[in-house]
């Protein structure tokens, strides 16, 4: 299929520095593609002719760079994907009854978060429960839908029956097709824009678990080492960091330890 825009490999170099500045992601050299037909959306919406007068149109008009990381950022979820952790979520809370905090640090469209919410409903037996949810990502369009809770019906279908009818209100009329969290809990969760790569989170210390699944894979070792640091220092002592499946910190044993699959018990003693 022909390209209507020219993409040299010069500017695709450019494009790679620029994001790895702004948010620290690597874009591997296979990414090409997916480069070309997510950038190619906004040449279109901007009437640009070039790559070369996007990459200037960047340089010069800060509103575009929200729009720049919203395409370039990928954003693969699903309720309860990973279902062991969630599991395993449930075990630690039957075990800590105590108000506890939780942040979801890649929320993309909310199916993470939710699911979350909904392990912790299940396990305190009630919507209102005293666990505190945060979720945030760098992809403000994706926290737009998150906080919306509005999923196709497919999808939500996937779920036990018993959990669409607590969490799930079905649409209707125009809204058929579609399902929408509970308002309970969408209440539970802050949804909040943060990048990883910012020296400043807004975030108080003392987190009891950390979400952080598939989100190190796009950086490399040391910019891993300095943004974990940042999450742990976050985080009590013995508290739960939770990887993705692709993931491992054996080179960062010094701060935490495995405890299970892919779920690490954090030694803040060496931060």
């Amino acid at each position: 299929m022909d390209k209507p825009f020219a993409f040299s490999l010069r500017e695709f170099n450019a494009v790679r520095q620029k994001i790895r500045a702004l948010t620290g992601i690597n874009l591997a050299d296979s990414k090409d593609n997916m480069v070309y037909s997510r950038l190619a959306r906004r040449l279109r919406a901007l009437n640009l002719d070039t790559f070369q007068a996007y990459l200037r149109y960047l340089d010069d008009h800060q509103a575009e760079t929200e729009h720049f990381i919203n395409a370039l950022t990928t954003n693969l979820t699903s309720f309860f994907r990973e279902a062991h952790h969630f599991e395993q979520l449930k075990g630690f809370l039957l075990t800590h009854p105590e108000p506890l905090r939780i942040w979801c640090t890649a929320s993309s469209s909310g199916e993470e978060p939710y699911s979350i919410a909904m392990t912790c409903a299940e396990a305190r037996g009630s919507l209102t429960n005293n666990v505190k949810i945060y979720a945030s990502d760098i992809d403000s369009r994706m926290l737009e839908r998150a906080q919306a809770g509005i999923y196709p019906i497919d999808q939500v279908e996937k779920l036990s029956p018993i959990r669409r009818k607590q969490f799930f209100h079905r649409g209707v009329g125009a809204n058929a097709g579609k399902a929408r969290v509970v308002p309970e809990l969408r209440k539970s969760i802050h949804f909040f824009q943060q990048n990883l790569l910012d020296t400043n989170y807004a975030m108080e210390p003392g987190l009891d678990i950390v979400f952080c699944r598939n989100v190190m894979i796009y950086f490399d070792k040391p910019t891993q080492e300095i943004i974990l640091k940042r999450i742990l220092r976050l985080m009590k002592t013995d508290s739960w960091y939770i990887a993705g499946h692709s993931e491992n910190f054996s080179h960062l044993s010094q701060y935490m330890r495995p405890m299970g699959k892919t779920i690490y018990q954090v030694n803040r003693g060496n931060l």
